[in-house]
């Protein structure tokens, strides 16, 4: 059975406006958790962001350090104790400095008890060599396959890339974070083969006049892949 949600993402620096919209939108059983992002996390400070939310809701709480995962190997275990000690859920990686740093931070990320989430490839254009960028695309895709060796379940692929989704062979029970939906256009529609698809909604949810409404429209409209 194939499933479908909304991420919010907390992509701010005022913890108490992240609050209010949280609070309006949390209750939604379509919302699965809240993505906190460093400016977020550098203005409020992750552990009292975290209190903050944990004062009215259990749901997940994602953390993506846009982007982490990029450093030498052994400062892994300092970015997993950080990520512990603000009571963080999951924390999303974006390998681009190599395996042996891909390996070393998801082993620190499991060890301290965190989920680690993998992503590769992001959402704009530009990114890799095949658009004009500086990383390969094979190396990019290689990034997903290690992760799942490493016995990473959970994956960030850009919505408003199909072609990713469909290039790996994705290990069974994977579970799916899209960034690139609402203000950049991502369609979900593209990703109906994905078991478990969570939406990451930011500016757009932002914006919204009524941000329970807007959950509810999403929902409707695709919500049931």
């Amino acid at each position: 059975m194939r499933a479908r949600f909304l991420m919010p993402s907390m992509d701010m620096t005022d913890l108490e406006e992240a609050v209010r919209l949280a609070r309006a939108v949390a209750s939604d059983d379509f919302v699965s958790s809240f993505k906190f992002g460093f400016a977020l996390g550098l203005s409020a400070g992750l552990p009292a962001a975290v209190r903050a939310f944990r004062a009215f809701t259990q749901k997940p709480i994602v953390y993506d350090h846009q982007k982490a995962g990029t450093d030498i190997p052994d400062t892994g275990v300092l970015f997993a104790k950080t990520m512990r000690a603000a009571g963080i859920d999951e924390a999303i990686l974006f390998p681009q400095a190599g395996p042996v740093t891909l390996e070393a931070w998801v082993k620190a990320l499991q060890d301290a008890g965190i989920v680690p989430v993998v992503g590769a490839v992001m959402t704009h254009k530009g990114f890799t060599q095949s658009e004009g960028g500086y990383l390969s695309d094979a190396g990019m895709l290689s990034a997903y396959e290690l992760a799942a060796k490493l016995g990473v379940r959970k994956f960030v692929v850009p919505l408003t890339k199909p072609a990713v989704a469909e290039s790996v062979a994705w290990p069974e029970g994977s579970v799916f974070y899209s960034p690139g939906f609402g203000a950049q256009g991502g369609d979900p529609h593209a990703f109906a083969q994905l078991p478990e698809h969570h939406l990451i909604a930011g500016r757009s949810l932002a914006a919204a006049t009524d941000a329970a409404a807007y959950v509810r429209q999403v929902a409707a409209e695709y919500g049931a892949p």
